[in-house]
């Protein structure tokens, strides 16, 4: 009895540590960046790990053809499995529907709501002044870079309180936030409702990836 207890410990340890991610509780592992420095954030089949608050499921939130949509009446927000994110390049490749409204979280909380935390708006032509490539209430950019129903890629890179936005490589923004509102926190993309009498908001998201660069010194 005494060896087949020794026995099950044994494989219980080679268990713990050739197979960790089958132990309940622990995180999974950070995934390693491509030769650039690059880690993808979306696979383009599923969202494992990523989070609504209101539900433990994302209803609102599905993947069809490898791209990520959202749609509906009801505003959503998808958070990222890891809440520590501070200083990095963050990029997506979006489209927004006709008078849709989304965003590009980043350093934000999990929470209830609209996020505690900066976003990167995503807005062609909702009835909302601040257009994609804004810095959500921070600084603004009023045109219209990027049509609706049309891929872009936006960027966010955040090094310290220094942020800087790009809308399909053009630099748009570039601020310093002197008051340092938001240090580090988790990406989460919006699904906005629609605008009064206007038709529900799609959003679409094809590539999500991530280059995470030095801690700020303190």
């Amino acid at each position: 009895m005494q060896r087949l207890w020794l026995a099950s410990l044994t494989v219980a340890v080679l268990a713990y540590i050739c197979f960790p991610l089958a132990v309940p509780g622990r995180e999974k592992p950070k995934e390693k960046p491509n030769a650039d420095g690059w880690v993808q954030l979306f696979n383009g089949k599923d969202i494992e790990g990523w989070k609504t608050f209101e539900s433990k499921e994302p209803k609102n939130w599905y993947v069809k053809d490898g791209i990520l949509y959202s749609s509906g009446k009801q505003a959503s927000h998808l958070f990222s499995p890891r809440d520590d994110y501070e200083n990095f390049h963050f990029r997506i490749e979006a489209k927004i529907s006709d008078k849709g409204n989304s965003g590009q979280y980043f350093r934000t909380k999990f929470g209830p709501g609209y996020p505690k935390g900066y976003e990167a708006q995503i807005n062609s032509n909702y009835p909302d002044p601040q257009k994609t490539g804004s810095l959500y209430n921070f600084a603004k950019i009023t045109e219209m870079l990027v049509k609706p129903d049309t891929w872009f890629t936006q960027e966010v890179i955040a090094k310290g309180n220094h942020i800087q936005i790009l809308v399909d490589g053009k630099k748009v923004v570039d601020f310093v936030d002197e008051k340092n509102t938001y240090m580090k926190g988790h990406f989460a993309l919006q699904q906005h409702g629609p605008a009064k009498g206007g038709p529900d908001v799609q959003v679409a998201i094809k590539k999500m990836e991530v280059k995470e660069l030095p801690a700020t010194k303190k």
